[in-house]
């Protein structure tokens, strides 16, 4: 009970370290990373400790499907060479730069070890990036960007990590023996994921009991990333697979009043386990601190501050490079983007250089190294340093610099969602156009006050039997106009899910969902 009571003390800390955030302005990881550093000073912190095979399974499988779920794969698609440059390119160079530093500085450690302490910290975290970029409705083009980088990083930045592990563990590294149960292990993730997912929903079609849907939803989520794991996959490839086919195929299958909490029970799902993640890393840290002499504790912050330096040199020197690569081309052949976005600047490129904030997977990666894998305290101690530093000084200094740069596009989801809206009304309004009953005349008001306009707050109108009839026609075609503009590709994923909010509510407040039992 003692425990129990300790840890719903440390979450209601953590509660208002976030609301503090909210009103500082701040990214909320900022001060959770402060609460953890707190929580480690204290030396009456209680001590929990969580098993390190549970770790990533545990923080990761979550997040990165919440994050894969919202991706949008037309505007990767549009951006994929600096999502490329950024998952690739900068992962390897952090993770290489990161190991050379630290052997330099520790010549005694293994270079497994300093290969998984470089894993650990490359991989970028988008959460307090994204809680900045979008107070300010920055281009969409750096937010996605970001959020594309963070969702694919962490499948790099993990098979490097699962690789350095194993070749500690064996003393032994060879990529003649490993290439080929890599390559296999890849082409079986992007296979699995979309099976998996697709048996999923054969499955979530006939669970009409919302609290069974959600939880089912959650024992999926873990059962995907271990299943993987125990065949020998990328748990991560895996789960972003399954989430990206999920994402495509659930809207036309999951009803609105099962989606709205589901929503709901999600974001705050991910929040939890961003304040789990800092508390458990803070209670690492403190026997860590405490078992280390004067010197050598002294040692250890001098790695942890020269990684620390090291990640955000890379990534400036590597992405402003590219940038630049990228503002010669254009000028030499050219921009032609496939649809309207925000011109590569030098602006655009110090954004994207300086949100390389570290996060959850970094804190989760570490948390998973086994208790006996060499320099695991210096590694748990360098992660934690590398996200709080990041946190801090890049947290606090990007809203400063994204006013500064006062970037701005003509926001081309704000277009699309326009163009959206007014297909689904049109659709919806042909759907039942023959019919001018009073029933049908109050469908139509409705539905025109609903989507003719950005603030829907229309009267639901008549609930009887004809106009839910007609309400459920009109919206099941404004909801197929507007997957058939996803699936063309006219308007992005941020847009569909914006409308898809839209007509959910619009559903909802007709009153008029199919049916549903009270039990799964």
């Amino acid at each position: 009970m003692h425990e129990l009571e300790l840890l719903l003390g440390l979450f209601t800390a953590a509660v208002v370290l976030a609301a503090a955030a909210r009103r500082a302005g701040a990214p909320y990881p900022v001060f959770l990373a402060l609460g953890g550093a707190l929580l480690a000073s204290l030396p009456v912190a209680p001590s929990f400790r969580l098993a390190p095979e549970l770790a990533l399974a545990l923080f990761v499988a979550p997040v990165l499907l919440d994050a894969a779920y919202d991706t949008s794969l037309r505007d990767l698609r549009d951006n994929w060479a600096p999502v490329t440059a950024l998952v690739v390119v900068a992962v390897g160079l952090t993770t290489a730069a990161v190991a050379v530093v630290a052997r330099w500085i520790v010549p005694s450690m293994p270079w497994p070890a300093a290969v998984a302490l470089g894993a650990v910290v490359a991989p970028p975290d988008a959460v307090a990036a994204t809680a900045v970029l979008r107070q300010l409705r920055l281009p969409h083009r750096i937010l996605t960007v970001l959020e594309g980088e963070s969702l694919l990083n962490d499948a790099t930045a993990l098979l490097i990590f699962r690789l350095a592990v194993g070749a500690a563990a064996t003393n032994a590294f060879s990529i003649g023996d490993v290439a080929p149960a890599f390559l296999l292990a890849v082409a079986g993730s992007v296979v699995a994921g979309p099976v998996l997912a697709w048996l999923l929903l054969q499955v979530m079609d006939r669970v009409r009991h919302i609290p069974t849907a959600i939880i089912l939803q959650f024992v999926s989520t873990f059962g995907v990333w271990m299943l993987a794991e125990h065949l020998g996959l990328s748990a991560v490839l895996t789960m972003v697979c399954f989430a990206v086919t999920a994402a495509r195929t659930s809207p036309t299958r999951t009803p609105a009043r099962t989606r709205i909490p589901t929503y709901a029970v999600w974001e705050t799902a991910v929040f939890a386990l961003n304040i789990l993640a800092f508390i458990f890393i803070g209670l690492q840290i403190r026997p860590i601190l405490a078992d280390l002499a004067p010197d050598e504790r002294g040692r250890y912050f001098f790695v942890a501050a020269a990684i620390l330096i090291t990640v955000i040199v890379v990534r400036f020197a590597w992405h402003m490079s590219f940038n630049a690569v990228v503002r010669w081309r254009h000028r030499r052949f050219g921009f032609h983007p496939p649809r309207p976005m925000l011109r590569p600047t030098v602006g655009s490129g110090l954004v994207i250089s300086w949100a390389g904030m570290r996060g959850i997977v970094s804190l989760a990666a570490a948390l998973a190294l086994p208790l006996s894998f060499p320099f695991r305290d210096l590694i748990v101690l360098t992660a934690f340093s590398v996200v709080l530093g990041t946190l801090v000084i890049q947290g606090l200094t990007l809203k400063p610099l994204l006013r500064a740069l006062d970037l701005q596009d003509d926001d081309p989801v704000g277009r699309e969602l326009i163009a959206a809206r007014e297909r689904a009304l049109q659709a919806g309004l042909r759907s039942f156009a023959h019919d001018q009953s009073p029933v049908a005349k109050a469908v139509r008001e409705e539905f025109t006050a609903h989507l003719g306009s950005a603030a829907p707050e229309a009267d639901p109108g008549d609930p009887t039997s004809a106009h839910g009839d007609i309400h459920r026609e009109a919206l099941q075609a404004a909801r197929h106009a507007i997957l058939a503009m996803r699936n063309n590709d006219e308007i992005g994923d941020d847009a569909f899910h914006q409308m898809e909010e839209e007509l959910d509510w619009l559903e909802m407040a007709g009153g008029r969902d199919e049916p549903h039992s009270s039990s799964g």
